[in-house]
Order: C-alpha cells, then structure tokens, then sequence
C-alpha cells in the first residue's frame, strides 16, 4: 500500500478502501486517521455490506501508522499488504476474521498522474491493487462470509477534505472477464479556481486503458445514474441501475464529520469499446457506486 502520508499535519485524514468480493458477498472496510484544525487526532474502521454500515472509533495510542512500511495497525485490526485481520466489536455488531492477498494487479503509474506530486491538493487519490485473490473466512455477528476463490481492490485517498460534489465506482465481479474498472469524477479546487476532473482505470485482459484529465479525457456524461467517458478509440459507458445506499463518515477539514452514501453492491452495466468495437459488456451486480452533488438552497 502506499506509504503512510500524515506527520503532523493538520487538518489532515488518510484512509485506505478495502473491498472484497465473492459471488454476491461484498464487504468494504474503510481503516484510517483523521486530524482536526485544532490537532485532535482519531483513528476509525468504517465497515460496509449490502445490508448496512458501521464504524469503530480508536485513541490514536492503539494505533500504528509507520511511514516506511505497507500496513497500518487500529487497535487489534491489521490491515497490510499480504492481508487483514479484524477483531472489531461494539454492543451492536462483531465482525472477525482473516483474509489473506495474492499478488496486487498494480496500476502502470500513480492514479493521480502529473498531479500526484502537487503539495496542496484538497483529496488525493490513489490505487494500491486493481484486483487480487482472495482467501479466508470474516464473520459478522455469528454470519459466515467465505472469501475463498474471492477478488480484492485496493484505493487510498488522503488530504484536508473529500471533493464537495464527486461520482465514484467501481466493479471487479464480472461473470465472463478478469477485470477491474474505477471510475472517480470530482469538483477540483485548484489555484483558485475549479475544474471537474476524472481519473478511470480499465484493466481488461491483463492490459490497463487509463482515461484521465491529464490523458485527455472528455467527460460526455456523468449523473446518479452512472458516467461515461471518451478518449481518443475508447469509450467507456456505465449505466447504474439498482442502489441500496448506506451511510458512511467523510472528512471535512480533517474531521470525520461529514456524511456521504455509498452503495456497494448495485447493478450496473459495463460497455467498453475501442474503435468502435466491443471490448467489455457485462452486467456487475457486486458494483460500488457514490454519487454526491452539494445541496443547492433554493431560496
């Protein structure tokens, strides 16, 4: 995983997204650290299923960020670069297990391209795997999720605040292809000024297609209903049709105090074409899907 990003920053948060997939069992779990403008420092799990969301809160004393190793460690849950162990629990919900990682699909280059060395940026974006294996057993309140035979994806994002308006998916549960597709859309700050910029990742058939601002890509949709993006001979169009969205804490300033929703099992249709030609067209039902627009007074 990327190195750890924090030493003192302030506002600041970091945290890594964690997807595993078998059939149809999706469990997302969301490690990280946020720091406020007065310097008050927490660490949190954030865990989400078709069925609901939670979150763990730990003194920054249980936990182990180092800046030169590929892990981070909250309390007695340990997420790292060959796999996962959780011990999480509170009065309403327990969730343990292991899961152990094969070998990352790692992107060509860093996610953010030319602009991941800019020292001022609101969000950073970063993938760690496109896809990976899977084994081992988690269980939430007594319920069995196998993972054996599973896929893994593997992001990061770290910086003052999430985007105020963004769309963000992904999907690597696909019946007939080895793929992984994310797509982030998201309102930019720069310099005084905004621009909507994109970052997409295609790995189809051990190639990846990367469709970004900086790589020229034009954005020809993008809504609560999916995106679709051109450049150059591709063209990728994503269509999502069910959602089941639960809560999860994002940050603002550093602090876990914003709400955002994600669903991460919808139904979505992936097309991806070259020239014209149909590369990729299957319908996901395991898709993780975030649509946030900021709200508009009316007055």
């Amino acid at each position: 995983m990327t190195n750890f990003h924090g030493n003192g920053k302030a506002p600041f948060f970091e945290g890594w997204y964690f997807k595993l997939q078998n059939g149809a069992q999706t469990l997302a779990l969301i490690p990280g650290t946020s720091t406020d403008e007065d310097g008050s420092e927490s660490a949190f799990v954030q865990a989400i299923t078709d069925t609901g969301s939670c979150c763990f809160y730990f003194p920054m004393s249980r936990c182990v960020f180092p800046q030169k190793h590929r892990f981070c460690k909250i309390g007695d849950n340990i997420f790292g670069s060959k796999g996962i162990h959780l011990e999480l629990g509170n009065n309403k919900v327990k969730i343990q297990g292991t899961i152990r990682f094969g070998e990352f699909t790692t992107p060509a280059y860093p996610a953010m391209g030319p602009f991941s060395v800019l020292p001022f940026m609101q969000c950073n974006h970063g993938v760690v795997s496109l896809r990976h294996s899977l084994q081992g057993i988690i269980q939430i309140n007594g319920r069995t999720l196998d993972f054996l035979g599973g896929t893994g994806y593997i992001e990061k994002d770290w910086g003052s605040s999430f985007p105020k308006e963004y769309l963000w998916v992904h999907s690597n549960h696909f019946l007939n292809a080895a793929a992984s597709i994310m797509v982030s859309v998201a309102d930019i700050p720069f310099l005084g000024f905004h621009f909507y910029g994109c970052i997409g990742m295609v790995y189809l058939n051990g190639r990846e297609y990367r469709m970004a601002t900086y790589t020229g890509v034009k954005i020809l949709r993008c809504g609560s209903h999916g995106v679709t993006l051109k450049q150059g001979k591709h063209l990728l169009r994503i269509d999502v049709f069910s959602q089941s969205a639960h809560p999860l804490f994002s940050p603002q300033q550093g602090k876990m105090s914003g709400t955002i929703h994600e669903s991460p099992s919808c139904r979505a249709r992936f097309r991806f074409y070259e020239s014209g030609r149909l590369l990729l067209d299957e319908v996901s039902t395991q898709t993780g899907f975030e649509f946030v627009t900021e709200e508009k007074n009316s007055e």
